[in-house]
C-alpha cells in the first residue's frame, strides 16, 4: 500500500523572468514500511519535495496524497491536524527547545494535539527508550550531544504514531560515528517498527541505508535504484552515481 503518493508535482517561485521552478512534474510514490532516500545536488529540490509531501508549502501543480486523502483539498484546520497524526518531522538542526528536557520534547506533538500531559509523558518515554536514550529522559538539550539529540527528535516524531516519517539531511551537523548510527535508527523505524520513511540526504553512506534512492537534478527524477548489497558497496555505487549527475 502507498502511504505518499506525489502525481505531477510542481513548484515555481516567483513570476514571469524571474520565476524558478524548483520542482518540475514530480511523481512518486513510498509504500508502508519502505525507506526511501532521496539525493541530488544542492538546490536540485530535496527540501522542497519534503515540505510539499509534509503540507508545510503548497504546490503551483499537481498533487500529494496521503493514505489516499489529497491534501489540497483540506483547509488549514484538518491539514495541521493530518500533519500532526500522520506525519512526523526530523530535521537538521534537531528544533529542539531549550528549556525542556529529552521526555518534554518527545512529548510535545502529544500534548499540542491534546493528550493528557501524563499519558503524553509515559508515551515519549516509551519511545525515548526505544531510541536508546532510557538513561537520559530528564537531560535538556545542551546536556546531550547532537547524535543524542536527534535522537529525541527521533522520538519526538515517531511519537504519535505517524504513518511517515519525513527526515531533512538528519546527520549534517553529527560526525560521522553519530551519523552512521543515526541511519541505522531510520532502517529500523522502517524495518522494525513499520513507519515509510522519506529522506533528503547528500551523503551516499547515509542513503546506502534505504530500500531505494530516487536522484534529483533541476526539480527533476533523473534516475532511481534499488539497493540490495551490503551498505559499503552500495555507498560506493551512489556515490558514483551522484558524481554522474
Amino acid at each position: 500500500m502507498n502511504i505518499i503518493q506525489t502525481e505531477g508535482l510542481t513548484k515555481v517561485y516567483g513570476r514571469g523572468d524571474t520565476a524558478v521552478t524548483a520542482l518540475d512534474h514530480v511523481t512518486l510514490s513510498v509504500e508502508t514500511g519502505e525507506f526511501v532516500a532521496v539525493m541530488g545536488p544542492s538546490g536540485c529540490g530535496k527540501s522542497t519535495l519534503l515540505h510539499l509531501i509534509g503540507g508545510l508549502d503548497q504546490a503551483f501543480e499537481g498533487r500529494v496524497l496521503l493514505e489516499g486523502t489529497d491534501l489540497s483539498t483540506l483547509n488549514d484546520a484538518r491539514l495541521s491536524e493530518l500533519r500532526r497524526r500522520k506525519i512526523g518531522f526530523v530535521f537538521q538542526f534537531f528544533n529542539l527547545i531549550p528549556v525542556l528536557d529529552a521526555t518534554e520534547n518527545a512529548a510535545l506533538p502529544l500534548i499540542l494535539d491534546g493528550v493528557r500531559p501524563s499519558i503524553a509523558r509515559a508515551k515519549a518515554v516509551e519511545w525515548l527508550k526505544k531510541v536508546g536514550l532510557g538513561n537520559r529522559l530528564t537531560s535538556r538539550p545542551d546536556q546531550l550531544s547532537g547524535g543524542e539529540q536527534q535522537r529525541v527528535a527521533i522520538a519526538r516524531a515517531l511519537v504519535a504514531e505517524p504513518a511517515l516519517v519525513l527526515v531533512d539531511e538528519p546527520t549534517g551537523n553529527l560526525d560521522s560515528r553519530a551519523g552512521g548510527e543515526i541511519a541505522s535508527l531510520l532502517r529500523q523505524v522502517a524495518s522494525d517498527w513499520g513507519r515509510s520513511v522519506l529522506m533528503a540526504t547528500h551523503a551516499p553512506r547515509i542513503a546506502a541505508h534505504a530500500d531505494r534512492i530516487i536522484f534529483l537534478k533541476d526539480g527533476t527524477i533523473v534516475d532511481e535504484t534499488k539497493l540490495k548489497g551490503n551498505e559499503a558497496d552500495e555507498a560506493k555505487r551512489v556515490r558514483e552515481k551522484m558524481e554522474a549527475l
